[in-house]
């Protein structure tokens, strides 16, 4: 049964004027309190520290929870500042227990994450790094939606918080956690907003707050080829790739980042990676498509692409989004091509669909506000075609390519 709980009308966002101190990393809590002038800056690394342990591994979301800040340090924050995190819009619960949130960070600035049970040690978090996307993959829903901007790093840790609201995962526990994992798989490419991803991992991985280790924070890339040895050096993550062809003219199609950097150097990067080991292998995405890239020699040609890298390979069943121009492979076309890599020495797990009742399946993520947008659109368009046919002409080119947010 799919569960869906519209909260709009609840967790608003606080108003811009009155900025949240809620996904700050280290540095930024630390300078927002030594220029709001509460705070003398000789001082500030002290106050800072109180104030993250509250905020991370507490979670926090009221000033007079502080017991160890003093009254008028609290007094002054409350005037400053919030703790309040971003406007939650909609909660859905699949029937297998995925949960999927819809966050919106300002008016028309929306993005979903996804809490997947079951994955990693417990459970993996899906963030999303951008609204809406840039690279146009076709088989991804999410890449159906045009761009919209890059999000903060405190945008991002937001959506863990929330998560952990939800979860009632607070204060944070080595034990019977829920999220364990936190994968950047949401909407978007994260190494086109490699700075922000960067400062979000440090919040989410400081062992004083939500303390999810490095070797547990994944980041997928579609091959931003550039920016991949830097990302290593960067955050210490593991590395991901959405890959899903073996040769450059397939990968073109599925992948048209591969125009620009083709696998050729897509490999020279995924080689250059720091610390790569059979216990930091790279994890290879590939997701199995009908008649297109499923056959047993492309899965010989995945081995002998992969040689001397230590990696995994992750075979994705398509997920279905409506349009789509491809269909899932068979079971046993899936089975016969995951059998030839673990022959090759790699391991290659099936990846069960999870969330698609509710659209929150890989691949599936796209704004809710954007599909209720189109939703509308149709409406208005219906009430004009039954006042007259010129009112249709009029709604149709007014609804079509209109940004309504």
């Amino acid at each position: 049964m799919t569960t869906t709980l519209n909260l709009a009308a609840a967790d608003r966002p606080a108003d811009p004027a009155t900025p949240s101190l809620a996904g700050l990393t280290r540095a930024q809590l630390r300078d927002a309190l030594v220029e709001s002038g509460l705070v003398e800056a000789k001082k500030a690394k002290m106050r800072a520290e109180q104030l993250w342990r509250w905020i991370y591994h507490y979670g926090v979301t009221d000033f007079d929870a502080m017991t160890n800040v003093s009254k008028d340090l609290r007094a002054g924050l409350k005037t400053r500042f919030t703790l309040d995190r971003p406007e939650l819009v909609e909660r859905q619960v699949s029937g297998d227990g995925t949960r999927k949130y819809l966050i919106r960070f300002a008016p028309g600035v929306e993005a979903e994450t996804v809490f997947i049970p079951g994955v990693g040690r417990a459970g993996a978090l899906c963030v999303s790094s951008q609204v809406g996307c840039t690279l146009n993959c076709t088989f991804c829903h999410t890449g159906t939606q045009k761009l919209v901007r890059n999000l903060t790093a405190a945008e991002i840790a937001a959506q863990v918080m929330i998560a952990r609201d939800d979860l009632g995962e607070w204060p944070t526990s080595n034990e019977d956690r829920q999220i364990t994992n936190i994968v950047f798989m949401g909407m978007g490419e994260p190494l086109y907003n490699l700075d922000h991803v960067a400062d979000a991992i440090d919040v989410i991985s400081d062992g004083d707050g939500i303390a999810i280790g490095r070797r547990r924070i994944t980041v997928s890339t579609s091959g931003v080829v550039p920016k991949i040895v830097e990302l290593g050096e960067r955050t210490r993550s593991m590395l991901a790739i959405s890959l899903h062809a073996t040769n450059d003219e397939l990968r073109n199609e599925l992948v048209p980042i591969n125009k620009r950097y083709p696998i050729a150097a897509l490999m020279d990067a995924i080689r250059a990676y720091p610390d790569l080991s059979n216990s930091k292998r790279v994890t290879f995405e590939y997701v199995m498509l009908k008649g297109v890239n499923d056959s047993p020699a492309e899965a010989k040609a995945l081995v002998k692409l992969l040689e001397g890298v230590p990696a995994k390979i992750n075979l994705i069943p398509f997920n279905p989004w409506p349009g789509s121009a491809y269909e899932c492979s068979d079971w046993e076309t899936i089975e016969t091509f995951a059998e030839i890599v673990n022959r090759a020495g790699y391991a290659s797990p099936i990846r069960t669909p999870r969330g698609r009742d509710i659209l929150a399946a890989c691949g599936q993520l796209k704004s809710t506000s954007e599909k209720m947008r189109a939703s509308e659109r149709k409406k208005l368009e219906r009430a004009a075609a039954e006042a007259s046919p010129a009112a249709t002409a009029n709604a149709h080119l007014y609804g079509e390519g209109t940004n309504l947010a």
